[in-house]
């Protein structure tokens, strides 16, 4: 019997692997719909969310769809079973089935979608292209703990979201110090006497926290913290490019290879048989590559000197342009370049979610378009 796993708990997983922060201001990642108190025993990976991929959902009694491209992309002004999108979020709704979409935050991530698609091009360093400006959504929080309740109180925000720097947990800082105060006839002090001047031997407590959870994680001071009004401060931090977390990347091989060779090893790692290839003019050899899972064609101007370049889709006068520069382009088809990552992605999350939750693939997930 599967244990199961409330979805915030799976939510924080899936934010492990793909933090909301590193997504673009357009996308819309996150939980689309359902209860993150909900339990959840079975879920479903895919792309896209079609009618298909729902119905394969509803008869494997999943209880939670994570879909890559975001169902809910513009707001819905209304839900009703007579348009296509809204009859699949109506029908989610209904079922109790949760939705979540990672997109762009898991492109820009770590070992997220453009990193596996740079690891097939072959050997060789691998830098980001646009990196994101990862701390300047993040918060250091400060707050003032007795001695005594210094424990209860750090593990209580860290449950909550604080205290997270890469894969470690529970990161504080604590120095000691004398704190004062004077309530008034009307307070309850945790320590001392209403009315009198007392001075208190603390803790001086600071964690990060990212933006998203700095909410939940305030609420948690405030109900962890012994007295009646905790002290506390919030500073914004500094901004700094993550130079290993962004859209694209761009790959220096090793050793130089040939256009065919290298289109050889892109049809390997996404198991394609066919891809759009435009040569660069004047060239003889590939060492520098681009990339960017999806229809990426907007990073290739970023991505500085490079001799070819290889994404989802692009559109025709960029590929003209980049062809007379003496950049080749390699297009597979923009899910082509996202849907073989599922089967890492699900690795990952099993990692991290244990015999709690079954992981599986759509089968019904698809590329609308196919060459015939």
């Amino acid at each position: 019997m599967l244990i199961a796993m409330k979805l915030s708990r799976i939510i924080e997983a899936l934010e492990s692997l793909a933090p909301q922060h590193l997504a673009e201001s357009w996308d819309q990642v996150g939980l689309h719909v359902g209860n993150p108190e909900q339990r959840v025993s079975r879920a479903m990976l895919c792309i896209d969310l079609t009618e298909s991929v729902l119905d394969e959902a509803i008869t494997q009694r999943i209880q939670l769809i994570v879909a890559y491209h975001p169902p809910i992309f513009k707001p819905l002004a209304r839900l009703t079973t007579t348009d296509l999108k809204q009859r699949i979020i109506h029908t989610a709704v209904r079922k109790g089935i949760a939705i979540y979409s990672p997109h762009t935050a898991l492109d820009a991530a770590k070992g997220g979608v453009n990193d596996w698609l740079a690891e097939g091009l072959g050997a060789g360093s691998v830098c980001v292209i646009k990196p994101c400006d990862s701390t300047s959504k993040r918060f250091k929080l400060v707050t003032f703990v007795p001695f005594d309740a210094l424990d209860s109180v750090r593990n209580a925000i860290c449950n909550a979201g604080a205290g997270r720097i890469g894969d470690y947990e529970l990161c504080s800082y604590t120095s000691e110090g004398t704190g004062t105060f004077k309530g008034g006839d009307s307070t309850s002090p945790a320590i001392g006497q209403a009315g009198r001047f007392e001075r208190v031997e603390e803790a001086r407590l600071e964690v990060p926290v990212q933006a998203n959870r700095l909410a939940d994680v305030l609420s948690a001071l405030r109900t962890a913290h012994p007295y009646e009004e905790p002290a506390f401060d919030v500073y914004p931090l500094a901004t700094v490019a993550d130079t290993q977390t962004g859209q694209g990347r761009v790959v220096t091989l090793d050793k130089p290879v040939s256009l065919n060779t290298l289109a050889k090893r892109i049809k390997v790692r996404l198991g394609v048989k066919h891809l759009e290839v435009t040569a660069g003019m004047g060239q003889s050899s590939i060492q520098r590559i681009g990339l960017c899972a999806g229809a990426g064609g907007s990073l290739m101007s970023d991505a500085g000197p490079i001799d070819a370049f290889f994404t989802g889709e692009m559109r025709h006068h960029d590929a003209l342009e980049a062809a007379g520069r003496g950049v080749a382009v390699l297009l597979a088809g923009h899910t082509q370049t996202e849907r073989p990552y599922l089967p890492t992605f699900r690795g990952n999350l099993k990692k991290l979610t244990g015999s709690a939750v079954t992981w599986q693939i759509s089968r019904q997930d698809k590329p609308p378009t196919e060459v015939i």
